[in-house]
């Protein structure tokens, strides 16, 4: 009797132990199931640890509540890094104290709440004492660019997030925030320390930052979070790479590599910023530090190759507003700039923002010790305003350089060599300025998880196969749909191309021609449409639109209708658009609102007979500091026969968070544009809020003029070495700067109306200000 009992016993164990989904292995519960996961989080004690089972886990609304111990937290894992992902609709919620998630991967989705990732359940319920630890956000971007969440919300206290992945991010909202909204929630002493956060692509508006610390209402609190050792790689969503809102931080040995942007404190006192590493490598918009508020400290700093100008500069100091509100901008004051070192950077700028309003200077400020060294730049100082506030003692410049001060500045001429981290900087001894560096380098391979790769390549143009496709009915269409990333489609006939369908480009794609150029004829309302994803590479093709349906609306290329989380390119080089007349508004390229391009790149290109526009880049009318594109760059192309216009491109609103966009108009011709019937009032460029304009070298004959809108501070805007024949000139509005200069109005004479070369008793020859001719250069 006492065997069958044992036997029962014994077979009603392994019956529960086989059938829960809940499994106990030395204190932790291994679950395989939403409900076990509910059900293990519920009774979860001190020292418990529940691992999620490897695989892909759906939709998961995790609210992760409990109080563990600080010698027994309660820890959330998984059963093997980097085999388990959450995806879909998941999220993860924390509440309570001494709790540790690790292991988490959040892909292939987008969270529907405010936060991927938040300290806080609700508003009375939060985690303090707790820690976000080798976990991943990989593109979990809302497919809505518009739409605002925040991949990481931090709130409580004492909290420790180290060691995580970020990377991608696409849509409104800042990377990481900490959260000051509550007396709960300052003086925090949260620490942020070894982290990767990854390539961020530019937004095209403010709403893009990596790391934000506080808000304005609540900057004059303090926060007294730590941030440290992080690597932060390609990040760009906006001219705030971090934005300090709160009082008493410390940024001290981060890695800012090739990031479009600033270290900014642009509310709240008393921040340290030391010991950090700025990399630029010469990429537009690289930035440093920005000055705002009183009592910082820029202390040890190393900057190497930075471009950014205006507030983007490798160091900004700030006019501030007087008795600034809140969300202005406060005087900088008692600020400590020492002891840092400027290599090979661009743009030093004091008092920037001055105007009517920021009026106030700064005040009982020290420059000491630094070096600004640049044997290429003589100019890199901009002083905006009486710097009379500021001492300057003992900095280090180059022999070239201008120096702002008759006090102060030292030039010297000093050799430059690479240090066991193979940056340049100074081999002479004894000259007691700049930042003195670490023998080791935060590294990247040194942050995030060592499970999870960073990826260092991007999909480009032609690293792909080539594919040729011979003539026929849709035979691109078909080669286009089988391509992979970065192919190259080569057509190898000249004529016999006739597309009945749209093309949808989805990933970065070549199309050329193999010898002579190929013609494309099309029977859809648009020939390419750029999907989310999709960059487009055209080279030496003819697009006929003779044989296009006479929709209104039409355009040989569009981007997608819908929302584009993901940037995309569009370069055409030696190809010719014409016979886009079957109806009044047939346009070359056609946008919709929310998609940005980062490149906008056609040369050597010819447009003619086209009733509506080549580039109209304007469909954030009316939002606050918005585009569509940042880089346009059109250079030794003929317009000519356009009823349109060859260019619109509008940045509206005073927003100043952003860099472009940046336009180069170089070596055109433009013939009889802009004079249709309903291009009436229009002209033939319209620039709204472009905040880099060089427009030059180019001839503009029969045609409508240049407008110029220029409302945000501190635009360059320049127009120069451009002949305007029986045709409008440039309008200027607005209230900032701008330099026109060298413009004419005589015959070019051309040789030809083919490739519009000059003749030799031109007026225009060798003008240009690369001493080539004005128009079409050779």
């Amino acid at each position: 009797m006492k065997n069958i009992i044992l036997h029962y016993a014994f077979v009603l164990v392994l019956f529960y132990s086989c059938s829960s989904s809940v499994k106990k292995v030395k204190s932790s519960n291994l679950v395989d199931s939403i409900e076990a996961l509910h059900t293990a989080i519920k009774t979860a004690k001190p020292g418990d640890s529940i691992i999620l089972a490897k695989g892909t886990w759906k939709n998961v609304e995790l609210v992760f509540e409990g109080k563990g111990t600080k010698d027994k937290p309660i820890t959330l894992t998984v059963e093997e890094k980097g085999q388990t992902s959450l995806e879909g609709a998941s999220y993860l919620q924390m509440a309570g104290e001494y709790l540790v998630v690790s292991g988490l991967v959040f892909k292939n989705g987008f969270t529907p709440t405010s936060e991927v990732i938040s300290f806080k359940k609700d508003k009375k319920n939060f985690a303090s004492h707790s820690r976000l630890t080798e976990c991943v956000i990989d593109n979990y971007s809302n497919p809505e660019r518009r739409e605002q969440d925040y991949w990481v919300g931090v709130y409580g206290k004492n909290n420790r997030i180290d060691h995580n992945h970020f990377e991608g991010k696409g849509n409104l909202g800042v990377t990481m925030a900490v959260r000051l909204n509550s007396k709960k929630f300052i003086e925090n002493n949260h620490q942020i320390d070894h982290n990767y956060f990854g390539p961020r692509q530019t937004l095209g508006s403010n709403g893009g930052e990596t790391l934000r610390i506080g808000t304005s209402h609540h900057s004059m609190s303090n926060s007294n979070t730590l941030v440290e050792y992080n690597y932060f790689d390609r990040c760009g969503g906006e001219l705030e790479i971090i934005s300090n809102k709160s009082c008493q931080n410390t940024f001290k040995n981060n890695v800012f590599y090739e990031c479009r942007g600033t270290l900014t404190m642009r509310h709240g006192n008393e921040t340290l910023v030391k010991n950090n590493v700025f990399i630029g490598n010469g990429i537009p918009s690289t930035g440093g530090i920005r000055v705002i508020n009183g009592q910082q400290t820029v202390e040890n700093n190393y900057a190497i190759g930075l471009t950014g100008y205006r507030f983007g500069g490798a160091l900004v100091v700030m006019n501030g507003v007087p008795n600034s509100p809140l969300n202005r901008y406060f005087q900088v004051a008692d600020a400590k700039i020492k002891n840092n070192t400027f290599i090979n950077c661009d743009y030093i700028q004091l008092c920037a923002g001055s105007d009517q309003e920021r009026s106030a200077i700064p005040i009982n400020s020290v420059m000491e010790n630094n070096i600004f060294y640049n044997e290429n730049k003589n100019d890199i100082f901009t002083v905006y305003d009486d710097i009379s506030g500021i001492q300057f003692s003992n900095n280090l410049i180059s022999p070239n350089t201008k120096p702002i001060s008759e006090k102060g500045f030292f030039p010297k001429k000093i050799t430059l060599t690479k240090n066991s981290n193979g940056f340049l900087s100074p081999s002479d001894k004894g000259l007691n300025t700049g930042a003195i560096l670490k023998e080791e380098i935060l590294s990247k391979q040194n942050t995030g998880v060592s499970w999870y790769p960073k990826k260092n390549k991007v999909l480009t143009f032609n690293s792909g196969k080539t594919i040729q496709v011979a003539p026929g009915i849709n035979t691109l269409f078909d080669a286009v749909k089988n391509s992979k990333p970065g192919d190259i489609i080569e057509l190898t006939s000249v004529h016999g191309y006739l597309e009945t369908k749209t093309i949808n480009i989805t990933h970065p794609l070549t199309i050329t021609s193999f010898l002579e150029k190929s013609t494309v004829l099309f029977e859809k309302k648009s020939l390419f449409d750029i999907q989310n994803g999709g960059s487009l590479q055209l080279n030496r093709l003819i697009f006929d639109g003779k044989e296009a349906p006479d929709y209104s609306g039409n355009a040989v290329i569009r981007t997608s209708k819908y929302s584009m989380n993901k940037n995309y390119k569009l370069i055409i080089n030696d190809c010719q658009f014409k016979n886009l007349t079957v109806n009044h508004s047939y346009d070359v390229f056609k946008i919709f609102k929310n998609t940005v391009a980062d490149t906008i790149k056609i040369t050597n290109s010819t447009f003619s007979n086209i009733s509506g526009n080549v580039l109209s880049l304007d469909k954030e009318i009316g939002e606050n500091g918005i585009f569509n594109a940042e880089f346009v760059i059109l250079k030794n192309n003929v317009f000519k026969n356009i009823d349109g216009a060859v260019l619109n491109l509008v940045r509206d609103g005073k927003d100043e968070s952003t860099f472009g966009p940046f336009l180069t108009f170089d070596h055109n011709v433009v013939i009889n544009v802009g004079n249709g019937k309903r291009n009436k009032n229009k002209k033939a460029i319209t620039l709204v809020g472009v905040q880099n304009t060089a427009i030059k070298n180019s001839i503009f004959q029969d045609s409508k003029g240049i407008q110029m809108h220029l409302v945000v501070g501190g635009p360059i805007a320049k127009v120069s070495n451009t002949n305007f024949f029986n045709s409008e000139k440039v309008v200027v509005t607005g209230n900032q700067p701008y330099q026109i200069d060298k413009l004419w109005s005589v015959n070019p004479k051309f040789k030809n109306t083919t490739n519009y070369q000059l003749q030799d008793t031109s007026p225009l020859r060798f003008k240009a200000d690369d001493s080539l001719d004005i128009g079409i250069a050779n």
